[in-house]
């Protein structure tokens, strides 16, 4: 749905976004990932048409991204900006007929979306004496109105409570299985591997890491292991075998003996089981895999030192 390439884009002595190029699969829900001040917003403004880029290109449905594409596309951004004085309903209304809604359609979308989410008593409310979460979830609910084909999310959950957010969650999810592509724009990992099936991760205005969250953490798996055996704690001499594996750890708590192993490289885990079990009786293994929070402060850290 969207090819973005070599985007630059530069502020006075600073340098948001340098030679940045990344693919947003149609249908999917694509997550932005990177540290406060990465460039992540730069990136998302240029898309929305807020500002442009100093040189690059971006492809909507193969096309050139213009104005045309604007009702296509429904953003809510970080910065929350709701009229204060506003009633509800009368601005969210307002807010629809920008994006090319009759009124007519409007009040029916907006009767069925407070319906949905139950804030139906919020329509003569001021956003003012709504509270922080309220007025996010109204503003939601303006960004997804119009039906965009394209929804960008800055940071969807700051400020929800836990319950609201997983409303927002569910609500979110149920979009994307509507036909949304969605990009999902956070430096909070806690949700990204239960919404996103793409990430890309960009630190310092570089894109550093991009790909299917299933590949990346494929690609960052450590291979190591946790073996549960039955019995008191053995010695590492004992159990070690360096052309196989080396011990990480090798604890004992009460009736519970846990090993921690990393093979070596080109050795299969059959073989080491294979060898541990002439000394021990195994009763679990569990694999080790890298979260995509781990992956991302190992690359942050990584481009951090490349940039020093």
């Amino acid at each position: 749905m969207l090819e973005i390439r070599n985007i630059v884009k530069q502020y006075a002595d600073h340098r948001a976004l340098d030679d940045v190029s990344l693919y947003v699969p149609e249908g999917k829900i694509f997550g932005l990932l990177g540290p406060n001040g990465a460039g992540k917003t730069s990136l998302i403004r240029i898309i929305n048409q807020i500002t442009a880029p100093d040189s690059g290109e971006i492809l909507f449905n193969n096309q050139p991204l213009s104005s045309q594409h604007i009702s296509a596309i429904g953003y809510l951004p970080e910065e929350r900006g709701l009229y204060k004085k506003m009633k509800v309903g009368e601005q969210m209304v307002y807010l629809a007929q920008l994006k090319g809604l009759s009124r007519q359609d409007a009040n029916k979308r907006l009767n069925y979306w407070f319906e949905k989410l139950e804030i139906g008593s919020w329509w003569n409310k001021r956003i003012e004496d709504l509270s922080k979460g309220m007025q996010q979830k109204v503003q939601f609910v303006a960004t997804v109105l119009h039906e965009p084909q394209l929804i960008i999310l800055d940071e969807p959950f700051s400020g929800f409570d836990p319950v609201n957010a997983q409303v927002i969650q569910d609500e979110i999810l149920e979009l994307n299985e509507k036909g949304a592509t969605i990009i999902y724009s956070t430096h909070r990992m806690e949700t990204v591997e239960e919404l996103c099936d793409n990430i890309a991760l960009i630190n310092k205005s570089k894109k550093v890491l991009d790909g299917s969250v299933k590949e990346i953490k494929k690609q960052y798996n450590s291979q190591t292991y946790l073996i549960d055996y039955q019995g008191p704690l053995l010695s590492d001499d004992l159990l070690n075998n360096a052309s196989l594996f080396n011990i990480i750890a090798h604890t004992s708590h009460q009736d519970e003996t846990q090993l921690k192993i990393k093979l070596t490289e080109a050795v299969t885990l059959n073989q080491a089981i294979h060898h541990l079990l002439d000394k021990i009786q195994i009763t679990q293994i569990k694999e080790i895999i890298p979260s995509i929070h781990d992956i991302f402060i190992e690359k942050v850290s990584q481009s951090s030192v490349t940039h020093a």
